[in-house]
């Protein structure tokens, strides 16, 4: 995977606390603790947004359109 290089502006806490797991060998590097950081970030605002989805969904509607579905499949299967 292509990596690009970025700056960035952060708290002096925050780098601290960085360069601090770096010197004990959590990451190797600045750059792996932020990018495996961000890439936990993502991936909880992605379920995050998924969640908040499907609260939209309507259980009711939901279950019509698969029993709907199920009826056009049941009137093109054979009895046995």
């Amino acid at each position: 995977m292509t990596k690009a290089k970025i700056a960035i502006t952060i708290e002096d806490n925050l780098l601290e606390t960085l360069d601090f797991l770096v010197q004990n060998s959590v990451f190797k590097n600045r750059s792996q603790a932020i990018n495996e950081a961000l890439k936990e970030k993502l991936k909880k605002v992605k379920k995050t947004r998924l969640e908040q989805e499907c609260k939209k969904l309507s259980t009711q509607e939901e279950q019509e359109w698969a029993d709907l579905g199920l009826e056009e499949d049941f009137k093109e299967w054979s009895q046995y």
